[in-house]
């Protein structure tokens, strides 16, 4: 980490000399180009590497703009830079009836040779080969998340929240689930589950085929209990109603059970799990010869984590692995297995920092591989042949993550990246090959392709484009704040490009908040904080303790206490920004998003001394009207914790407001709910306090669509008439 800079007005003057020389004969971006990508742009799409096919090739999906684009893949070889036409969706896409579309991100082999379509709520098997298209199911209802086999000859998919599997070959089909109801979810995650277990990038799927392909572990919900939330759409003259599964803190989960579905019987097995208990069952997973089944289970504390090892046969499980906290565990959403079936390797946090640790299948702890300094980000690869695991970590500095390998047996550690910044690589089988995408502060991200000891074969890729050399732009630099009892925070700024020290300037600060969400990073700045920059206002970025940058032990203080240190921190950076001659205090708004609109709404009230200005969307307002897994993680109920409900709501605070506040919210957010903000509001009013309100009907979670640039011109134009400025 970058240690604590004193900015003197002489250092200040040197540095921001050449730009004061430059500035005026440069161009000035415009709105449209920062929010809207409007020409001349200024940063283009670099390369999508799909994947390694092999040792010495990668497929790079192409995609082409105007009359007669099209989607493509092409193999290249990475040794010598020839590439050849691999799979050209767009042509494919002519061969097939009206109405039907290849989607690159639909289900499809490995090597892209088989696609499955979805039509009139019906799925289809396209061969890419003969340009074949084969109905695979003939009904009614709509089949959700179909997931082809390891071995390419069946199909799973949820149908009414049951389970089925459709052989591609004969076309028979098999129900495996038969008590799917709104209710009872087979295969299909509870919404909660979705949104704070399995991610979104599952689109709600819940079974795993086993690496045999004959059996599927999938997990049941039984939503009966859980309290319904009432979304009302403004739509037609008397509206509709959607009704959601959603419990709060608090609030009734829903049950989980985990199964295995057998093809050759029919039948399932239920994983030995009390299927009433408060608690949850989570990420099923396989070892590599099917024989085992080993999920996690956590209780509704999320302090006490168990791996079990079950067998898919009759359900018996065994602990393998535990872990302990006093605040609060996360779930493991991967797990490396070995392919010899000797063990799996574990990323996992002892004290401070992630490292990786190898265990053999009966939980017995073989080695510890990693230790720090480092910090274990994620495993990329494992090559088996030559023991070697290749990872994401960082070092001393937290803020740049590099490629690192190292042997199975912790010996020789190797970082291969050795540019400052932040490097997301995809290695190649055997390690041959990695592409790196290479995020510095002072240019835009460039896409490299490297050898085995990281020397840069070829650039594959840059995101900056010639015009970008002609415009003025804001310098970004990275930098510490002290807390003020013993934390060093770390925080990056865009300065304007004609920055005067003589002048003051009022202050952005972009937040988000959430624990273990870090967002200073290494990176070219967004355009749209170049344009501020430009137009007189310095943009901070600023991680609090709780972030993850500053260890597991900055995590633990958030523990029952959302909002308590990341305003302590918030307060101490403004208190560090008023000691700087060219920052107007007067001056110092904030604006976020969900989390960061929670963190925002704080700092307007409880931190109003501070704050003067801000612009808060879709925002938590009182974690007791937000969803039970996340908010318990970190707060307990709101029955073991009245207390720190009560100090971490908006509401509390809301007597304090003085400063300018925009409040944004879309009707239809199924995650954090409208009611959050009618309940603060109502508060407001009884307080009679002033504030400005835009309400976006129909719109979820993160305004979308058209909205998108009506909400974003609105929260842009009220922070710079807030600040005095010309919009």
């Amino acid at each position: 980490m970058h240690r604590n800079k004193s900015f003197s007005l002489l250092v200040i003057a040197l540095l921001l000399l050449p730009l004061l020389l430059t500035a005026q004969e440069k161009k000035q971006l415009t709105y449209e180009q920062a929010f809207n990508r409007a020409e001349p742009r200024l940063l283009g799409m670099l390369p999508r590497i799909e994947g390694w096919l092999d040792k010495e090739n990668y497929l790079e999906y192409r995609m082409s703009f105007g009359r007669g684009g099209g989607q493509a893949l092409y193999k290249v070889n990475a040794a010598t830079g020839q590439e050849n036409l691999w799979c050209d969706l767009a042509e494919l896409g002519k061969s097939l009836p009206e109405g039907f579309v290849i989607d690159p991100r639909a289900e499809h082999d490995p090597d892209y040779s088989r696609f499955i379509l979805n039509h009139d709520n019906d799925l289809h098997l396209f061969t890419a080969s003969d340009k074949s298209l084969k109905q695979l199911t003939h009904s009614k209802a709509e089949e959700m998340n179909p997931l082809l086999s390891p071995d390419g000859r069946k199909l799973a998919f949820t149908r009414g929240n049951d389970l089925y599997v459709v052989d591609l070959a004969g076309g028979l089909e098999q129900r495996l689930t038969f008590d799917g109801s709104e209710t009872i979810l087979n295969g299909r995650a509870s919404w909660v589950y979705m949104e704070e277990v399995l991610g979104r990038g599952l689109q709600y799927r819940a079974f795993w085929w086993a690496p045999n392909s004959q059996a599927i572990a999938f997990l049941r919900f039984d939503d009966e209990n859980v309290p319904e939330f009432t979304l009302v759409k403004a739509d037609g003259p008397h509206g509709k109603v959607e009704k959601q599964r959603y419990p709060k803190a608090g609030d009734p989960n829903p049950e989980v059970r985990l199964g295995v579905a057998h093809l050759a019987s029919g039948l399932t097995t239920w994983i030995d799990t009390d299927p009433f208990g408060d608690r949850y069952v989570a990420w099923p997973m396989w070892s590599p010869d099917s024989r085992h089944l080993f999920f996690q289970w956590m209780n509704r504390g999320q302090d006490h984590l168990i791996l079990y090892s079950a067998d898919p046969q009759t359900g018996v499980k065994k602990p393998v692995y535990e872990k302990r906290r006093p605040t609060w565990v996360e779930f493991f959403e991967t797990i490396h297995f070995l392919r010899d079936n000797s063990g799996f390797l574990l990323v996992s946090e002892e004290e401070d920092w992630d490292q990786i640790f190898h265990f053999s299948l009966d939980g017995r702890l073989i080695k510890q591989i990693t230790r720090e300094p480092l910090q274990v980000k994620e495993i990329l690869l494992v090559d088996e042949g030559t023991r070697t695991i290749y990872f994401h970590g960082t070092e001393a500095d937290r803020l740049q993550k590099h490629l690192f390998r190292v042997s199975l047996n912790g010996k020789g550690l190797k970082r291969l990246t050795a540019e400052a910044g932040s490097h997301t690589c995809t290695v190649a089988p055997g390690g041959t090959f990695f592409t790196d995408n290479l995020a510095t502060l002072a240019q835009p991200t460039r896409l490299i392709l490297r050898d085995e000891k990281g020397g840069e074969v070829r650039l594959l890729g840059d995101q900056k484009l010639p015009a970008l050399d002609e415009y003025a732009l804001g310098t970004s630099e990275i930098f510490t704040i002290p807390s003020g009892d013993g934390y060093d925070l770390p925080a990056r700024w865009i300065l304007p490009p004609n920055l005067d020290i003589t002048q003051k300037y009022p202050v952005l600060l972009q937040v988000y908040g959430g624990p273990n969400t870090p967002i200073v990073r290494y990176g070219f700045p967004m355009l749209s904080d170049l344009y501020t920059a430009q137009k007189g206002i310095i943009v901070l970025y600023v991680d609090h303790r709780g972030s993850g940058l500053l260890g597991r032990k900055g995590q633990d203080a958030m523990h029952r206490n959302l909002g308590k240190w990341e305003i302590h921190d918030y307060i101490a950076a403004v208190k560090w920004l008023k000691q700087l001659s060219f920052v107007d205090s007067t001056q110092i708004g904030i604006t976020g998003g969900s989390y960061g609109g929670y963190i925002t709404l704080l700092a307007m009230t409880a931190g109003a001394d501070y704050f003067t200005h801000g612009v808060a969307e879709y925002s938590v307002t009182d974690y007791r009207l937000y969803d039970s897994i996340y908010t318990e993680r970190y707060m307990d109920t709101p029955e073991e914790n009245p207390e720190g409900y009560d100090a971490g709501s908006v509401m509390t605070h809301a007597d304090k407001l003085k400063g300018k506040l925009l409040i944004t919210h879309g009707t239809m957010d199924d995650n954090v709910h409208v009611q959050n903000i009618l309940q603060l509001i109502d508060k407001l009013q009884d307080l009679d306090k002033d504030f400005s309100l835009m309400i976006y009907p129909n719109q979820r979670h993160g305004i979308g669509g058209p909205k998108r640039k009506h909400v974003t011109r609105l929260g842009y134009e009220f922070l710079m008439k807030g600040f005095g400025l010309e919009p």
